[in-house]
């Protein structure tokens, strides 16, 4: 940051607040204030997850709640289905507001490759955002932005360049592309943003790579298609080169709040600069920043522990960091903030059905966290919220007696399809014989090194047929630890194995970030097709209660951990 700015913001009245700003999964950014509302808006990417896109609200920068899903309906993009790359989907949207009007725009990188634009006036619905209007994108991370005169514009990333079109919002054409600035010479230019302020075009870019190497780098023009003179200090936001442990700063986008003050929003990784050990991904964090009058912007470089100018602190009812207990109470909802992965089937899920009150009865999938390598997107029976704590107990009771040999449903801890470990009861075969057992699976490695091995152990004596609650726990930074016990005497925790939290970082999830969830599967094998199939199917139904997670520390630096709430 510069001198300037530096003094400008010793000099303010500033408070200090914590990074990661959103934690957890929420990868690419972008923000807006809506002075009307007084409120900050903030959306991330979703990749392959449903619902998507999640709108988080806040007064004060500090206490977030999810205001919507733009992406809830299953019809909004019905290629999610079909999507096979774990990294697929919906990448990296731009959050605007106009006119009483909010705008996302996002590519959508399915069997076929589309821009999406998606619009609302009301953020805190579901149902009131739109059907997306279809346009034929460059590649990836677009940008929509408004010209003086009203022409609409998009700026996105394709082959290494960044691209720059006009975009008719009621037909989805777009006219003639035009190549922008391409960055400072680091690899992958993307993540465009275009601003204008004080007689200048600014764009801002993400370089480098979605790694270590990665930065935020700017450059401005008199006219919007260049000729772009380079920020004299670039780049504008980055922690490559340093040994600070939140890595990987960029694809930002920058914003103001109602006082006139200027903050960036960027993804980060807590992971120091080994990048060995991040289970979370890519998060969202926060830096104020000056933006003088023709003047090019400086910003505070990332740290766990900030000062800025927040605005006043203000109480939120359904703040997103708070404990949580789900019941399924009748007549409820799945509640909204938790995840699919790729579009449900929609009747393996019944929240308090017939005799089970306050129970989410989950219906096997063929497969469970993992997929079938020769029918990729099959529907998976899983639900699953996001890893938002460094230090965390996640647990959940469960009735399940499983008839079908190999039937299994628990808990998981799920990167990806190709990632995850999974504690489930199953109905497994030992000696030629079902018996019913706890098991601990490994599915991939990820980024550790060394051996692996699950755990299969019969349940003890005086368990079967009894509710169990399955329990995952994140004491440390290193490992989860899985345990179970009858839930009438949940204290007494039976401990079943430990697992490194490198399997859950990198690998085959770069882009995403942990996810605990319940599951339920047959273990690879079909449904029985037996004139009795229809019972046998009901005695694999699996009934989940009393979901809880809790953080218990978020750490923010190498050696510091701060409380949760």
């Amino acid at each position: 940051m510069s001198a300037l700015a530096s003094t400008a913001l010793a000099s303010a009245g500033l408070t200090t607040y914590h990074n990661p700003l959103l934690p957890g999964w929420h990868s690419d950014p972008s923000c807006v204030y809506v002075a009307e509302r007084e409120t900050f808006f903030c959306v991330t990417s979703t990749f392959i997850a449903f619902p998507g896109l999640p709108l988080y609200a806040s007064k004060d920068l500090q206490n977030w709640e999810l205001a919507s899903n733009i992406f809830n309906r299953a019809n909004q993009i019905p290629g999610l289905a079909d999507t096979e790359g774990q990294q697929g989907g919906i990448y990296a949207p731009t959050l605007r507001y106009r006119n009483g009007v909010f705008y996302l725009i996002v590519s959508n990188l399915g069997p076929q490759l589309n821009g999406l634009v998606f619009t609302s006036t009301d953020p805190y619905s579901d149902e009131a955002w739109s059907d997306p209007l279809v346009f034929p994108v460059y590649g990836i991370d677009p940008d929509i932005f408004w010209d003086d005169d009203g022409t609409v514009y998009v700026s996105s990333a394709d082959n290494n360049m960044i691209h720059h079109y006009s975009l008719n919002l009621s037909t989805g054409e777009i006219g003639p592309v035009t190549y922008l600035w391409n960055g400072t010479g680091g690899a992958y230019p993307e993540g465009p943003h275009l601003y204008k302020k004080d007689g200048y075009y600014y764009l801002l870019i993400a370089e480098g790579g979605t790694e270590t190497r990665h930065a935020a780098t700017m450059a401005r023009s008199k006219s919007r298609t260049g000729p772009w003179e380079p920020c004299p200090h670039n780049p504008v936001l980055t922690n490559r080169n340093t040994t600070e442990y939140f890595q990987t700063v960029g694809h930002a986008d920058f914003f103001q709040d109602g006082e006139g003050n200027w903050w960036a929003v960027a993804l980060s990784t807590r992971s120091g600069p080994a990048w060995e050990n991040y289970p979370m991904g890519r998060e969202t964090v926060l830096v104020p920043g000056m933006w003088e009058e023709a003047e090019w912007p400086a910003f505070s470089p990332v740290r766990g522990v900030m000062r800025g100018p927040l605005p006043k602190k203000h109480f939120v009812q359904n703040a997103i960091n708070k404990p949580e207990h789900l019941t399924f109470a009748p007549g409820s909802d799945i509640p909204k903030h938790l995840m699919y992965w790729r579009l449900p089937d929609e009747s393996s899920y019944a929240v308090s059905p017939r005799g089970h009150p306050n129970t989410l009865r989950l219906t096997p999938s063929t497969f469970g966290p993992s997929y079938n390598a020769s029918s990729v997107t099959d529907p998976i029976t899983f639900l699953a919220r996001r890893q938002t704590d460094t230090l965390f107990s996640f647990s959940i009771d469960l009735e399940f007696n499983p008839q079908s040999v190999h039937a299994e449903a628990g808990i998981s801890v799920f990167l990806t399809q190709e990632q995850h470990i999974d504690l489930s009861i199953v109905n497994a075969v030992t000696n030629s014989k079902a018996t019913h057992a706890l098991q601990l699976k490994v599915t991939g490695r990820g980024n550790y090194i060394g051996p692996l091995s699950n755990v299969t152990t019969e349940i003890p004596r005086g368990w079967t047929g009894k509710q169990i609650t399955l329990t995952v726990e994140s004491l440390n930074d290193e490992e989860y630890q899985f345990s179970a016990s009858l839930s009438s005497r949940a204290a007494r925790k039976e401990h079943i194995g430990s697992v490194s939290s490198r399997v859950v970082s990198g690998g085959t999830g770069p882009f995403t970030g942990t996810l605990l969830g319940v599951y339920a599967s047959r273990g690879g094998h079909a449904p029985a097709t037996t004139p009795s199939s229809a019972a046998t199917k009901e005695s694999d139904f699996a009934y989940f209660s009393n979901w809880r997670y809790k953080g218990l520390g978020q750490k923010i630096d190498h050696d510091l951990i701060v409380p949760s709430f």
